[in-house]
This record gives C-alpha cells, structure tokens and sequence, in this order.
C-alpha cells in the first residue's frame, strides 16, 4: 500500500499541517476566529495591549478557543500586556529561577505583562475554557512575565 508523500520524513511535504504564524507589532484585537494562531510578538514600535475575547457578551470567548504568544525580540523595547478585560485569567508560570511566583495560585488576574527583561522564545499560552482563559508562561529570566 502506498502512503502519502507528508508521511515521508524527508518529502519535503507538510500535508497541510503548518501552523498559523501572524507577527504583532501594535494593538491588537483577538477574536475567536484567530484560534490556533501563533502570534509572534515585538515591541520595537513602543507598548501595547492585546486584548483578549471576553467572558461573557457579543465578543465572549468560545470554549476551546486556543491562542499561542512567543516573545519575538531579544529584551523587548516596550511591555506587551494581554488583557483579558476582568479577572478571568488563571496561569501556571516557569521562569529561569524556578520561581513559580507569578503563578495565579487560585487568584485570577486580568492581565500578563511581558516586560522588557523578556528574552527571544519566551512563550504565553492561554485557552478558554468555562468563561476563563487557562494557560500556562515559560519565560528565561526571572519575573519577565508579570500579572495584573
């Protein structure tokens, strides 16, 4: 039986199994037909929010809505915050210390922060679920990532 050229490690072939990369440069507001997307962040241009679907309303998230955020700069020139518009975000966080400090622990925030002692590969990754995004933050350096 013949298998299908993607199958094939060295094809050259990705089947259609790419991911959605889009780069973020300024304000930007999610939807929830922007699930499954990887948004790749830099800050170069100065501070900015993006604002993440609602709890509840017009602009509510839909259960499963999934979104992906890496730091695209080395040290960001500004704070990138991703606001969730009230508290409904609960987050595990890693850093290079190991300090899980930024962690929600049962207190949901309304915003993450990426500061500018961020580092190139730092990773935000929120899903909605229940009327709250769940997720979790890698980050290289210590308190890179902040709540709010």
């Amino acid at each position: 039986m013949a298998r299908a050229s993607y199958l094939e490690q060295n094809s050259g072939n990705t089947g259609g199994h790419k991911l959605k990369v889009e780069p973020v440069k300024a304000a930007r507001i999610l939807s929830n037909d922007d699930s499954g997307k990887v948004f790749m962040l830099d800050s170069a241009g100065g501070a900015y929010s993006i604002t993440l679907p609602t709890a509840a309303g017009a602009t509510a998230g839909e259960q499963g809505v999934y979104y992906k955020f890496i730091v695209e700069e080395e040290t960001p020139t500004a704070a990138i915050t991703i606001a969730a518009g009230s508290a409904i975000i609960s987050m595990v966080q890693k850093d290079a210390g190991g300090d899980g400090a930024n962690s929600t622990a049962g207190t949901q925030v309304s915003n993450l922060v990426i500061g500018t002692t961020a580092q190139k590969g730092d990773v935000v990754e929120l899903m909605f679920f229940n009327s709250e995004y769940v997720g979790t933050v890698l980050s290289g350096i210590n308190d890179a990532v902040t709540t709010s």
